[in-house]
């Protein structure tokens, strides 16, 4: 077996024609039984098989540097930097990312996860090798997908007029982001797309040049010079020569020998370049290519034989949808938002009924926001349903677009808390902190699906404002799937003495461990305001222990013990939280477990308390 015997990128510029494709063969292979056995993304890594494979024939990492946007795509390159021995650990507690990390490989550059970041990335990059007199390349390999984000523009703006580096940006164009591309790039892209025989030629030619002994690099930048002077007075160029890139493809990127030749070109470009490679997402195996979007992220226990996954659980998500879709038939004033999430969110139902009240606006979280404010001052009422991790990216447009507005704006904050195996940049650990900092703005944690399709309908009841509910990935605990939730909260047990106080899905840990601590729970639905007499309710207990499934800077639990100081609350405290929210990957025990908020945990943490106490 080829990949066996790849332990860095120089073994793969020994191959022959033949041998690489044995080799892109063998990745497929064990991309496929991997990805099915632990989960994770597939058809991404599947389309970017032979383009992972020509970029690390044509340079030298980690002199020069590859930077992938979002890094779900990378586990070509994990496979081709030493890590093929480790490659059954992906996304395992204590094993291999499943996005770039540095703390593996010197071959990773960042920790990724969130999108359209590649391009400033590359770009500081590229200057920083230039100001130290560097001789590197830089190589931002960005999908279509992530040309919807603004992030993106903002590099290539930057980039385009920035002369004096060696960046190269590779757009991955696989006509896919995790749903399918919307807006005026994805229709510009797809214009590109009908002219495949026009590199071929260009290519052809230039290749002759470059080799031309002595002179031919000069001949080369002298002809592209001409030829571009001549092709803008003619017809219009693309986008991205507008903005000062040499434009290089569309590119088969199923074609190494062809991927090989274009990037050769760009490095011989005095200007920034950028290679256009055209994809098949999901290459290979025929379900993929076939419905890409749903095996863009696939459950583990995955059957390769049929493409079938597990048969999920209901989830908070789907929960979500099917309220909203009841809500959205009684009120025609009911619209959704969702930022390139329609499946992730539940919302897909949504946008098959309404679609005309369902809005995708692609990977542009804050314009998801803003949007949603204008929406609202027009007399809708918007639902944005946005991941935890990924609404980080709106937070100036939450206060100044939606809170200073004073309009009613319901984000719905989906993957609350921990997410799992995707990892530290994908774990919604940041949100109660960063929500409950907003003005003029109400947060709810709902414990269970009926609390939250309550809150839903109180949303649409409320009096104009910004309201945010949150809540986690997967179902709800098994404890609380027939209870009845009170809001804003409800203390649950007469022990009079110790409290567990939390709120969301450490409700149904603290309801399990409670029945061996003896200890009451005390809910919290409304993060914010607190409850009016909640401070008071606690106070009457001797001792307090608090778990938050957050970062503990800006939790709930500060709030609640500043509070308690002021009305000279001399309890015991003790208090467990996600600590600084940088949380590496594993499943969402495990990573409970880490913080000791399991139902076991949590009883020998009273319970030892006690006896201690007591000694």
């Amino acid at each position: 077996m080829l990949l066996e015997n790849i332990h860095k990128p120089a073994d793969v510029r020994e191959l022959s024609a033949e041998q690489l494709s044995q080799l892109c063969q063998e990745i497929r292979q064990v991309l496929m039984q991997t990805v099915s056995q632990n989960g994770g993304h597939l058809a991404s890594n599947l389309g970017t098989v032979e383009l992972t494979v020509a970029l690390h024939r044509q340079f030298d990492s980690p002199n020069d540097k590859i930077v992938f946007d979002v890094g779900h795509q990378c586990y070509t390159h994990k496979l081709l930097t030493g890590r093929y021995d480790q490659f059954a650990s992906l996304r395992k507690q204590g094993g291999l990312s499943g996005f770039t990390r540095p703390k593996e490989s010197e071959h990773d550059l960042f920790v990724s996860g969130h999108s359209s970041t590649s391009i400033s990335a590359g770009l500081g990059l590229a200057v920083a090798d230039g100001l130290n007199d560097r001789a590197h390349y830089t190589i931002s390999v960005i999908g279509d997908g992530a040309l919807t984000g603004g992030l993106a523009y903002e590099g290539l703006n930057n980039a385009g007029r920035m002369k004096n580096h060696r960046q190269i940006i590779v757009i991955n164009d696989n006509k896919m982001s995790i749903s399918g591309n919307v807006g005026g790039m994805a229709r510009h892209m797809a214009a590109i797309r009908i002219r495949p025989g026009y590199f071929k030629a260009k290519s052809g030619f230039a290749n002759f040049l470059i080799h031309i002994p002595l002179i031919g690099k000069w001949l080369h930048r002298v002809f592209f010079r001409l030829k571009t002077m001549l092709k803008n007075l003619l017809y219009h160029s693309t986008v991205f020569e507008e903005l000062g890139f040499s434009y290089i493809g569309p590119i088969d990127g199923h074609d190494i020998h062809q991927l090989e030749k274009a990037l050769e070109i760009a490095k011989h470009t005095r200007r920034p370049a950028l290679v256009h490679v055209c994809t098949c997402k999901g290459k290979g195996y025929a379900f993929a290519e076939k419905t890409p979007k749903d095996y863009h992220g696939v459950s583990s226990g995955m059957d390769l034989d049929t493409g079938e996954c597990a048969p999920a659980s209901d989830s908070f998500s789907h929960v979500f949808g099917q309220t909203l879709c009841r809500l959205a038939e009684q009120n025609p004033k009911i619209c959704a938002v969702t930022a390139a999430m329609c499946d992730g969110t539940g919302l897909a139902e949504f946008a098959h009924r309404f679609p005309e009240r369902f809005f995708d606006v692609g990977i542009a979280e804050g314009h998801a926001v803003t949007f949603a404010s204008g929406l609202a001052k027009g007399g809708m009422i918007p639902f944005v349903a946005i991941y935890s991790s990924f609404l980080q990216r709106g937070y100036d447009q939450l206060i100044h677009d939606a809170a200073a507005q004073g309009v009613k704006v319901i984000m719905c904050v989906d993957r609350a808390g921990i997410v799992g195996e995707d990892g530290e940049m994908h774990n919604g650990l940041f949100d109660v902190s960063f929500l409950r900092s907003v003005p003029n703005i109400t947060v709810y944690s709902p414990a269970n699906f009926e609390q939250l399709s309550n809150v839903m309908e109180q949303a649409v009841a409320a009096p104009d404002q910004l309201i945010a509910i949150r809540y986690p990935r997967g179902t709800q605990h098994p404890l609380l799937a027939h209870r009845k939730m009170e809001l804003p909260y409800e203390v649950i047990g007469q022990n009079g003495q110790i409290a567990l106080v939390t709120y969301g899905r450490l409700v149904g840990e603290c309801i399990a461990a409670a029945a061996d601590s003896m200890a009451d729970v005390v809910s919290i639905g409304r993060l914010k305001p607190l409850p009016d007499d909640l401070i008071s309710t606690l106070s009457t207990y001797k001792k307090l222990y608090f778990l938050e499934e957050s970062a503990e800077i800006g939790g709930v639990m500060q709030e609640i013990l500043a509070s308690l100081c002021k009305v000279g609350y001399n309890g015991a405290v003790h208090i467990k939280t996600a600590e600084n929210g940088l949380v590496s990957h594993g499943s969402v025990p495990e990573c409970l477990s880490r913080f000791g908020m399991t139902a076991s945990q949590i009883t020998r943490w009273v319970t030892e308390g006690e006896e201690a106490s007591r000694g």
